[in-house]
């Protein structure tokens, strides 16, 4: 059996550098596809994330629980907040202009996340250690100062380009040529060509 990755930066980390074309301090964090089920704006019943870009190499997001993101009635499917944390920890990436994949994540459900109640996350970049980028993020209830709901811990891995690329649908390649800013994170020489 293989070992596990943890999701804890080792001793040595570095806290990296936010990039210099990050962006702006409090600004929100654009979608990086508009039908994305965690942030997407276009996704009926999705969660429609929305983050802020912190000082740091840190961000707020938040959501609100709706009828559509329920397990047992009335509260947030444990899943549904996994997917929360999981978009809310990768939209750090756009802090460090850097695409990257989920290696691992860790939610702890510490209390119920009743429908019609929104969940505020902070989260932020722990160490880096060449490609790979260890984070942390919680979850209060209501408000920034809210009851502490749900934590999480995660490892991703930054990819290149060609990782999503090679994967998407050509309508989405289309998409994203007539709105190349949603990837200018990345490289602002990136071309596509659907």
């Amino acid at each position: 059996m293989s070992r596990v990755a943890s999701t804890s930066a080792p001793q040595g980390a570095m806290i990296p550098e936010r990039h210099p074309k990050a962006p702006p301090i409090g600004s929100q964090i654009p979608s990086h596809f508009g039908h994305c089920f965690g942030c997407g704006e276009l996704h009926p019943t999705g969660l429609h994330l929305v983050a802020h870009a912190g000082n740091g190499v840190d961000l707020t997001a938040e959501f609100t629980v709706t009828e559509n993101h329920q397990g047992a009635p009335g509260l947030a499917h444990g899943g549904l907040l996994s997917l929360a944390f999981d978009e809310a920890l990768g939209k750090l990436m756009w802090l460090l202009r850097a695409p990257a994949v989920t290696a691992r994540l860790e939610t702890d459900f510490l209390r119920p996340v009743p429908m019609g109640s929104t969940l505020h996350i902070s989260a932020r970049i722990t160490g880096q250690v060449s490609r790979k980028v260890y984070c942390e993020a919680e979850g209060r209830l209501n408000s920034v100062d809210g009851e502490l709901a749900v934590k999480a811990a995660a490892l991703f891995v930054i990819v290149p380009m060609n990782h999503f690329l090679d994967n998407a649908p050509k309508e989405y390649l289309e998409y994203i040529s007539k709105h190349p800013e949603l990837l200018a994170f990345v490289d602002p020489e990136f071309e596509i060509n659907p």
